[in-house]
């Protein structure tokens, strides 16, 4: 099988690219502007470069964005362990201080806002704002995949295939990782990704353990509901989060469905905004940048957030 390197990561730009040292482990981080740090966390199956539109827009506006490559994918490290959501969020919290702040503006989308709404909780102190895209709250989405067996867990049914051993890490790296264009396709929005996106992701995905480690996300998520970790976190998650909160959603997301994310607020005791944009789908960053920068600036610059 023809695999890739770190280097396709590497993407030229406006922005700066360097390795940061947190917790032990590597993370490649992608840096542009000065300013309030906003920390940028991508999701499944992707890589810095889905917010390669903010990594303009949020310097322009007067912020230091910082976009990185989560554990186990892109240029960051790859370590056999620590995939599960609390030890994700004490990554990032870790790279915040290891880029010499004690709190940032964190933005996450998919798997990025889970573990950004896990930091709010177990790491509040790091996070001035929090900002989930296409990303329920972590409660949420547990209860949906049970009350909403024909919808959420209908959606999640690729999730489910990826509890077996080996064979779908090969199954998405097969015929150059076609099908992680597939995942991508089908759940963005009518008008979609474009082909050089779409192309540059399947890329990423190809280097060496990458498969392996996105999908254990989701072996820990999936199998951690019946195990004491998982019953822990979940105890531990049901804390009020006091953190002005900006919640974005695309309208069409077909992979974690509005309806599962609206009533995320109830976990939230301070100011919370929920935003849905019409025409998207999963990726509302990259489907609709001009939308999603209105919103996220608009926000960031209102000194007292109205819910």
């Amino acid at each position: 099988m023809i695999t890739s390197d770190e280097s396709v990561v590497r993407v030229e730009g406006p922005w700066t690219h360097r390795s940061v040292h947190a917790r032990g482990t590597r993370f490649h981080v992608v840096e542009a502007g000065e300013g309030p740090l906003v920390l940028l966390l991508h999701g499944f199956p992707q890589f810095w470069w889905s917010w390669r539109h903010q990594l303009v827009s949020l310097p322009a506006a007067g912020y230091r964005a910082v976009a990185v490559d989560l554990r186990g994918y892109g240029a960051s490290d790859k370590p056999p362990r620590g995939y599960d959501l609390p030890a994700l969020a004490a990554d990032a919290a870790g790279l915040i201080r290891a880029l010499g702040e004690t709190g940032a503006v964190v933005v996450g989308h998919d798997w990025g806002g889970l573990l950004a709404w896990t930091m709010a909780v177990l790491d509040p102190k790091v996070v001035r704002r929090l900002v989930p895209v296409s990303a329920p709250h972590p409660l949420r989405l547990r209860s949906a995949m049970v009350a909403d067996p024909f919808g959420q867990l209908r959606a999640s049914s690729h999730a489910l295939g990826f509890q077996l051993p080996l064979l779908p890490e090969r199954r998405l790296t097969a015929d150059g990782s076609a099908r992680v264009g597939r995942l991508l396709r089908g759940w963005a929005g009518p008008e979609g990704l474009d082909e050089e996106a779409v192309r540059t992701y399947r890329e990423a995905f190809r280097i060496p353990n990458v498969s392996h480690c996105a999908l254990e996300y989701h072996r820990w998520f999936a199998r951690s509901q019946v195990r004491p970790d998982g019953m822990r976190y979940a105890r531990r998650m049901r804390a009020e989060i006091d953190r002005p909160t900006l919640h974005v959603h695309g309208a069409l997301d077909s992979r974690f469905l509005p309806r599962t994310a609206q009533g995320s607020g109830r976990y939230v005791a301070a100011p919370y905004r929920w935003r849905l944009i019409e025409g998207a789908g999963h990726f509302p960053h990259e489907e609709r940048p001009e939308t999603f920068d209105a919103e996220l600036i608009g926000w960031l610059a209102d000194p007292e957030p109205d819910r």
